[in-house]
């Protein structure tokens, strides 16, 4: 299973600093906890008891607090209306989180199944599917967030990678300059948008049997394009190991999509300029957390190569038909 990991990745707790913390919720005595590896973002533990699992996540400095209940009402939302997540536990005075070692800290539900390791067409059309109802559900519920690392505010990524001495990657830098000279004057349009995920990559979706039994970590979860949502989605799903873009699993995905909710033609139009935009997002991200990789941290940091890759396929696409659609 996921979760059979060794330690936690940032912030490590002690038994007797977990049973002070429980002590604010009516939940079961818990007989083992597990550091979760997996992750980039916070510090993640498997909590059991006789009875249940349940995931203690600690938010570590990159998440800001007055976030928080955004990320908790979107989850219990999506809940309430059948779209499988974990479910925030309340203590026992109603609150959502709590603190511990003096970071905030959030129990919630355990999801059943496992993150897809050999991804096929099936399992992107189930992606599809579920995220389509994610975004017609999450639609009535009035909250905002702004995306802090969208289209609007790729400058900002730029000019910290701009900042930085970066010699070895002098051609990369002419590529990500050009890339945003590019597409500043192509991104500001009007599409539907609402609540999206933002960070739907395979290891936030859990499958069983192929089909798709939940999602995990909302802790990028804003307000911005819906097609922005696809265009992240083609990125880490539609794609071979050696980054051959493969049209069965876009055409699945994004097919499945439009038969829960009907993408606008507008939205077509600019998917190609958006599946560039989402890679040279993360392609500067990636770049960033390279050069600043804490060694000490369990966690390796993501090869930037890959989105350089997939950046330079969505610059040979001409029409959203070469997506599958």
């Amino acid at each position: 299973m996921r979760y059979n990991c060794l330690m936690a990745v940032y912030t490590e707790i002690n038994k007797s600093e977990l049973s002070s913390f429980l002590t604010l919720y009516n939940i079961e005595e818990i007989i083992k906890f597990t550091g979760i590896k997996e992750g980039v973002e916070n510090s993640n533990f498997l909590l059991e008891s006789n009875e249940s699992k349940y995931i203690l996540t600690i938010f570590e400095k990159r998440t800001n607090e007055n976030d928080l209940p955004y990320f908790f009402n979107l989850m219990n939302h999506l809940n309430d209306n059948k779209i499988k997540c974990p479910q925030v536990i309340e203590d026992k005075s109603g609150k959502l989180y709590n603190f511990i070692k003096g970071k905030p800290a959030v129990v919630t539900s355990f999801l059943e199944g496992m993150s897809i390791k050999k991804i096929a067409p099936k399992h992107c059309g189930e992606l599809g599917t579920n995220l389509a109802k994610f975004h017609l559900a999450s639609n009535k519920l009035d909250i905002k967030r702004d995306n802090a690392l969208g289209i609007k505010d790729l400058n900002k990524l730029v000019d910290a990678i701009n900042k930085l001495d970066l010699k070895e990657h002098k051609d990369l830098l002419n590529v990500i300059n050009s890339e945003y000279n590019y597409l500043k004057n192509e991104i500001f349009f009007d599409l539907p948008s609402g609540i999206i995920h933002a960070d739907l990559f395979p290891d936030n979706v859990f499958f069983i049997n192929d089909q798709l039994s939940g999602i995990i970590d909302f802790y990028f979860a804003c307000n911005d394009y819906y097609a922005y949502e696809l265009a992240i989605c083609i990125n880490a799903w539609c794609f071979e190991g050696n980054n051959e873009f493969n049209i069965s699993k876009a055409k699945s995905f994004l097919n499945q999509y439009n038969s829960i909710r009907q993408i606008s033609e507008e939205e077509l139009k600019f998917l190609p300029i958006l599946a560039r935009a989402a890679a040279l997002r993360f392609l500067l991200t990636r770049l960033y957390d390279k050069i600043h990789h804490n060694e000490d941290y369990l966690v390796s940091s993501k090869d930037p190569q890959e989105y350089y890759e997939k950046l330079r396929f969505h610059q040979t696409v001409k029409n959203v038909s070469e997506y599958g659609l």
